[in-house]
């Protein structure tokens, strides 16, 4: 690739860690204004970023030279006498024509349907479960030790924030609720699984309807939620579910920091008004976690 395009992503990059100290003079981007805003209003301020950028692959489309690159962001938060870590990954793709950027943006959805009900083989092992209550701890170490990692016990979506919400809840000892049809129950077995456990609005529906196994109660308020319990995420208010996150601590006005997958995020706010897939007629659910 050539020097001046490397030069340039480098810049970007440069540029837009730069963008996230508030005494920066340069131009901020929408996403990086809301992140602010939002921290702002709940008292907190991002002392300091770190972003650093990865090359992935570049192809060449018609006349324009296609770049697709990952952003790993560290911020330090102080939120009253507490100061703490947000990590987020993100894809982004940049575009060049003629050796000058035409076009930088991020480059994730949340099209987990499509991948889920791609067909695996058809059989159901039913691993027994020892009944035990839900252990909050161990489904937050796991969401700790995975959130930007891959389990290989499990398969892995391209869109794989339920999947891994589903592993989290597992690793807490939720149990599984069985059933001969990929669209009723909640479970993962070898090489099949159920839609709730891999799609965000199957899973919502399931946590608020299940009738065994384990089941959401719906809170009123993220306040209300303590550290394994969920929060389902429908970014166009349009009634269809797309992304769902774990709570992993409390911040210091009690709200609460999760960990998520797609967009790998640790102890991120849990109001994601700084996700590109944000818009504001975003709707949230609240749920606390009972087995």
């Amino acid at each position: 690739m050539k020097k001046n395009i490397v030069k340039q992503l480098h810049d970007l990059i440069e540029k837009r860690n730069r963008q996230y100290v508030e005494e920066s003079r340069d131009e901020k981007d929408e996403v990086v204004e809301r992140k602010i805003r939002m921290h702002r209003k709940r008292g907190a301020e991002i002392v300091k970023a770190r972003v650093e950028g990865d090359i992935l692959r570049s192809s060449r489309i018609g006349d324009e030279l296609v770049v697709d690159y990952g952003l790993h962001s560290e911020f330090l938060i102080q939120l009253h006498d507490q100061l703490y870590i947000e990590e987020l990954r993100e894809g982004r793709r940049a575009s060049f024509k003629n050796d000058e950027l035409t076009l930088d943006q991020a480059h994730h959805h949340y099209e987990e349907e499509k991948q889920a009900l791609k067909s695996p083989r058809q059989n159901i092992e039913h691993r027994s479960q020892a009944l035990r209550a839900y252990n909050r701890r161990d489904a937050v170490r796991y969401a700790e030790r995975w959130w930007d990692d891959y389990n290989p016990e499990y398969r892995k979506f391209t869109d794989n924030c339920t999947n891994f919400i589903s592993q989290c809840l597992s690793a807490g000892g939720a149990q599984m609720a069985w059933h001969s049809d990929r669209a009723k129950g909640w479970w993962y077995s070898g090489d099949n699984w159920s839609l709730s456990w891999a799609v965000a609005h199957s899973f919502r529906w399931y946590l608020s309807g299940a009738k065994t196994g384990f089941r959401g109660e719906e809170r009123q308020s993220a306040l209300e939620l303590v550290p394994g319990d969920i929060i389902c995420y429908d970014f166009d208010g349009d009634g269809r579910w797309q992304h769902t996150t774990i709570v992993v601590a409390k911040d210091a006005n009690g709200e609460p920091l999760v960990n998520a997958q797609t967009a790998n995020s640790r102890m991120r706010y849990w109001k994601y008004e700084d996700s590109t897939a944000w818009t504001p007629n975003i709707k949230y659910k609240f749920f606390h976690i009972i087995n």
